[in-house]
């Protein structure tokens, strides 16, 4: 005995067609149960008469679709994951797949291969223990500003600094810079080329480093600004420092994607010091906010230094 898997829907057309067969249900009775033309209801009743039950199964059922990617390309595709991308998210993984390999799969492809390969955790499944802070509605109105320290190039080169300028309406990087360590003059540097690039915002977002706050009350003088915070105060900038880390979020998150995503990126290029670094920034940021950046307006506060 074969069985033969029917859903619902069909085993309500046979209903339907068996009705109209024996003389008890029209075809434009048919075609409303149905929710079909009188027209489409003569097609499956000539098919019906002919074929019998089985001709109102689903043709393709049991059968690959013409758009399922090759088990070939799929094991290839994981292979060079493993091999080369293993510490990749899948959105990374696909776009280095397609730009290193000629592979154009798509992200979500990847995330659910990767997912059911054991080599990624689906978002769903990771906590989220703070309530983002909501968005500023003009680019420039706030930036935030931070410095990590990492081990950038890996261990093709000393570990360093990234001073990072983020957006707070669009999170767009709008200033990228390596630098031997957080320091006033590293600070003083970044600034400039934020300035010449963009002009000056209402605001800088911190955190309550050395640079931008003075910390011992004893060692309180010039109203208890920094170098850095009398420049700005200079400019007509505002500094504001956060109470924690959570308050400035949107650059800790830009932090934790880029020590994932630049240090990948600059494994793949293979730049090993601060120099090579800063030359590669510039594509590097273009290509990181053309996709992730979150369109605005095009409402502005920036201003001329």
């Amino acid at each position: 005995m074969v069985l033969v898997l029917m859903s619902e829907r069909e085993l309500n057309r046979i209903e339907v067609l068996s009705r109209i067969a024996d003389g008890s249900l029209s075809v434009a009775g048919a075609a409303t149960l149905l929710a079909l033309s009188p027209r489409q209801v003569h097609r499956l009743m000539r098919a019906f008469r002919q074929d019998g039950a089985l001709s109102v199964r689903h043709k393709a059922r049991d059968r690959r679709s013409n758009h399922r990617i090759r088990d070939g390309v799929r094991d290839y595709a994981l292979a060079l994951i493993r091999e080369q991308y293993a510490d990749f998210g899948p959105t990374l993984a696909a776009e280095m797949l397609g730009r290193h390999h000629g592979l154009g799969v798509s992200r979500e492809t990847v995330r659910g291969w990767m997912t059911t390969a054991g080599l990624w955790l689906p978002r769903a499944e990771r906590r989220r223990l703070h309530r983002p802070r909501l968005r500023r509605e003009a680019v420039c109105e706030l930036i935030q500003i931070d410095g990590s320290a990492h081990r950038w190039f890996e261990d093709r080169g000393p570990a360093c600094t990234l001073l990072v300028f983020i957006d707070d309406a669009t999170s767009a990087l709008m200033q990228l810079r390596f630098v031997p360590a957080e320091s006033t003059f590293a600070y003083f540097e970044a600034l400039e080329h934020y300035l010449r690039a963009h002009g000056r915002p209402v605001a800088f977002y911190s955190d309550r480093h050395s640079v931008f706050r003075v910390a011992a009350e004893e060692a309180r003088s010039g109203h208890g600004m920094t170098q850095f915070g009398r420049a700005l105060n200079e400019l007509n900038i505002e500094i504001l420092c956060a109470a924690s880390s959570q308050a400035k979020g949107r650059v800790e998150r830009a932090n934790r994607t880029l020590r994932d995503r630049l240090v990948k990126e600059l494994r793949l290029a293979g730049v090993s010091d601060i120099a090579s670094g800063n030359a590669f920034l510039p594509a590097f940021t273009e290509r990181f906010n053309r996709q992730f950046a979150t369109p605005r307006s095009g409402r502005t506060t920036c201003t001329g230094p």
